[in-house]
């Protein structure tokens, strides 16, 4: 059995799907996602980025699949894809290869009341609880060190970066910053690949974030995780892993210092 899965999506979009994408494997497993995501898939036989296949021009106007496009997913017993699902002309180009697909829904609807990792885990007939995990091994071996993540994918989602400033300096452990290649934070730690952010991530005793991509990959690595939301559902949303705490306020603004250290002395095993 040749199986192909299609995941598209953020980072943590991608990451909570990683149970339900893990349940599908069998004799042969080949995964497509962002490129982002590609050294994080581990289990699969083969893990190819998105933009690399060519799948993005299928069922787009009159253009024609290429034909070893075409040949190589017909290769496959079986696609399972969550791109696309809302496309079609996509669906229809796909199933005219006369290969068995399913399409699911890439994101939960408006309403759901679980959380997303069942969601995607219901889609597909897997055990509802999972948490994802990135099987990461430190590079840097455990650190004494607070790793904090200042950014998310929106400033309503942000906490402000002068409250991030105050309790680092109110921390009693050494802070390591980290940010992307874009974001303005002159002594953050940057990796060139997320595999490597989640290894340095996972010897740092705690993890500090926002609602982002990055606060699930550190719960998927395994890293003690404290998150602060603002409008998003934590229900919903909240990271899962090993110890995994949440503080929520809308607007974020109004979220205190001291009840964040407060958590964060918790987590660290402080009284």
């Amino acid at each position: 059995m040749r199986r192909l899965l299609i995941r598209p999506g953020a980072i943590g979009d991608c990451i909570v799907a990683i149970p339900a994408l893990e349940y599908l494997r069998t004799h042969y497993t080949e995964v497509w996602v962002p490129s982002p995501l590609v050294p994080l898939i581990a289990f699969a036989d083969r893990v190819r980025s998105l933009a690399s296949t060519g799948i993005d021009l299928v069922g787009v106007g009159d253009l024609e699949m290429p034909e070893p496009l075409k040949t190589y997913l017909q290769s496959f017993d079986s696609v399972v894809s969550w791109y696309g699902s809302n496309r079609p002309e996509f669906r229809h180009a796909l199933t005219s290869l006369g290969v068995p697909c399913e399409f699911h829904q890439a994101l939960p609807p408006a309403g759901y009341s679980g959380h997303a990792v069942d969601f995607f885990a219901s889609q597909v007939g897997a055990p509802l609880g999972q948490r994802p995990r990135i099987r990461m091994h430190s590079a840097s071996g455990p650190r004494d060190s607070i790793v904090i993540h200042p950014f998310s994918g929106s400033i309503a989602k942000t906490w402000p970066a002068s409250r991030f400033r105050e309790l680092a300096l109110k921390l009693t452990c050494k802070v390591e910053w980290t940010a992307g290649p874009e974001d303005d934070w002159p002594d953050a730690t940057r990796f060139a690949n997320l595999a490597e952010l989640a290894g340095w991530v996972a010897g740092a005793r705690l993890y500090i974030g926002n609602d982002s991509g990055i606060a699930h990959l550190a719960a998927a690595a395994g890293v003690s995780t404290l998150v602060l939301f603002g409008p998003s559902s934590p229900q919903l949303w909240a990271p899962r892993g090993r110890e995994v705490a949440v503080l929520a306020a809308d607007p974020l603004e109004r979220l205190a210092v001291e009840a964040v250290l407060e958590t964060a002395n918790r987590l660290l095993g402080y009284r």
